[in-house]
């Protein structure tokens, strides 16, 4: 008599290898050694938009932060940040969406702690971002340091694959798929539908329960769609790359802005196809400082110059050479002061996206970093230089206004005078700090453009990472079961605006979550 072969283990599927996609993998394969994970991605290469990150990750408590620092005090910044959006939020909905703000900002200390000491990311450097009271977003430090997008998602992909990929011809717990697009969400239908279901795991909320996926290979396209079943984590990312879909449906008047992100079709109609309640949909970041290459000044997407940047002491200048804003405002803050302020440029669209040929709107402003602050950002001036994107310059070769402004500014971070537009922390900036500015100092100058960066708005969902249905109450909504969320496709974290740092952070303390929460599940059927 033979041995029956062993039993399949449970299986999740995580939709999205960005960072909120992957740290619900390893939360899900570190909580239960009885599940597997099967992570699907269209991308031809995994780490999503999170691999292009390079300010950092936020959080408030951590041993590497040079003041102290609290999670209140973080959530206090974030709450400020989430403006109006949030206060206006019915009184339900509100403290609902302020218990994830509370979650987020007390768990970051645990991130932080999670991506160094389990995945050894040097996280030991920290800067002070726009709306941030303190010093509190975390990269890491030296020249050669690599951004810390590319650092923490490289260092997720080798535990994944090396701890619980294929080995020695035996297949893994864990499965990554690249160039497979999720085409729709399995549902049964709620037992209080009209469509009547046997099955045990049908919501008893009005919403369907969702069992698995199904996804195809685009480079196939004769190949009939595949099936995966199990619960599902959502970590697609936003759609602020989407600009003929979503972007043109919630947020017209951003046509023709440049984008960090490649131009792709979001994913959220399928989260609202299974019933899913999306949330701020028209809150989008414009995020202040894209770069604008002198060799393709047209370009759809552009390099995000860091805000971490502006961090060290960077400062912005316009077309006069003047400062027109505290460079540390939050980013929807500078973004106005930059588009309600000044005129546009107007240049033809080069590159795949909107309205290919199109124009694009661009404004003309000015990043430039002194000695100190270029050495305290570390590696990120050094590729901006390789790429044409920062320029050194002599102080002298700079016009009479903008050597003035210099001037002006060595004198408030001197504590010689106050700031007029009230920045308090200048990084780690120093030319004429303690004297005359030398005319052969060189400073580092970029031009930059507001472009649109992440989109706040996304599924609901509650402190457990479950997707809450739509047609409840506000603050009262059920959650589809089989269904986790986390990253840039959830909704009602951030609202107006999200804080520098902080979408690194809800990807890994939402991931964490989706991914303990989905294994339980998993287990349980």
């Amino acid at each position: 008599m033979s041995t029956p072969p062993p039993a399949a283990k449970p299986l999740i599927i995580v939709i999205g290898s960005g960072l909120a996609g992957l740290t619900a993998s390893l939360s899900a394969l570190l909580s239960s050694p009885g599940v597997t994970v099967h992570v699907l991605d269209r991308a031809p290469k995994p780490g999503g938009n999170s691999i292009k990150a390079s300010s950092g990750i936020s959080a408030a408590g951590t041993r590497f932060q040079p003041q102290p620092d609290s999670p209140d005090i973080f959530y206090a910044d974030t709450i400020r940040s989430a403006g109006a959006r949030l206060a206006a939020s019915p009184p339900r909905r509100r403290e609902a969406r302020e218990r994830l703000v509370r979650l987020l900002t007390d768990r970051s200390a645990s991130a932080v702690d999670f991506l160094s000491d389990e995945l050894g990311v040097d996280l030991g450097a920290v800067a002070q971002l726009g709306g941030h009271s303190v010093p509190r977003t975390h990269r890491g430090g030296g020249k050669k340091a690599p951004p810390p997008g590319a650092a923490i998602i490289t260092s997720l992909l080798s535990k994944l694959r090396s701890s619980y990929g294929d080995k020695d011809g035996e297949r893994g717990r864990f499965v990554l798929s690249t160039g497979a697009e999720v085409t729709r969400l399995l549902t049964t239908p709620s037992h209080s539908s009209s469509s009547s279901s046997s099955s045990p795991n049908a919501s008893s909320n009005g919403a369907p329960t969702v069992t698995g996926v199904e996804y195809t290979d685009p480079t196939s396209p004769n190949v009939p769609p595949k099936t995966l079943l199990g619960p599902v984590i959502f970590a697609a990312g936003g759609f602020a790359g989407d600009a003929t879909g979503l972007l043109a449906r919630y947020r017209p008047d951003l046509a023709g802005l440049p984008s960090t992100n490649e131009a792709r079709p979001a994913a959220h109609d399928l989260l609202a196809g299974a019933g899913a309640e999306m949330v701020d949909m028209d809150s989008v970041q414009v995020h202040p400082t894209g770069f604008v290459d002198p060799q393709t000044p047209g370009a759809r997407v552009k390099f995000l110059a860091a805000e971490m940047l502006r961090g060290e002491g960077g400062i912005l200048v316009d077309q006069g050479g003047k400062r027109f804003v505290n460079e540390l405002e939050t980013r929807e803050v500078v973004s106005r002061r930059i588009m309600g302020g000044m005129d546009p440029v107007v240049v033809k669209g080069e590159g795949e996206g909107e309205g290919e040929g199109g124009s694009l709107r661009q404004w003309d402003v000015r990043l430039l970093l002194d000695a100190g602050a270029a050495e305290a950002a570390g590696g990120h001036v050094g590729f901006y230089l390789f790429k044409g994107l920062l320029v050194k310059v002599k102080v002298r070769e700079l016009d009479e206004a903008t050597r003035g402004t210099l001037e002006e500014y060595a004198k408030v971070v001197s504590g010689e005078k106050k700031d007029e537009f009230g920045r308090t922390s200048f990084g780690h900036w120093r030319l004429g700090v303690d004297g005359e500015i030398d005319p052969e100092a060189e400073v580092c100058v970029g031009r930059v453009t507001p472009i649109t960066h992440f989109t706040m708005g996304g599924a609901l969902i509650n402190e457990n990472a479950r997707v809450l249905a739509s047609g409840g109450v506000d603050g009262d909504e059920q959650p589809i079961d089989g269904l986790w969320a986390a990253g840039e496709i959830t909704g009602g974290i951030h609202g107006d605006n999200r804080l520098g740092g902080s979408s690194l952070l809800e990807c890994v303390v939402f991931g964490r979550i989706a991914g303990q929460e989905a294994a339980k599940a998993a287990l349980a059927v």
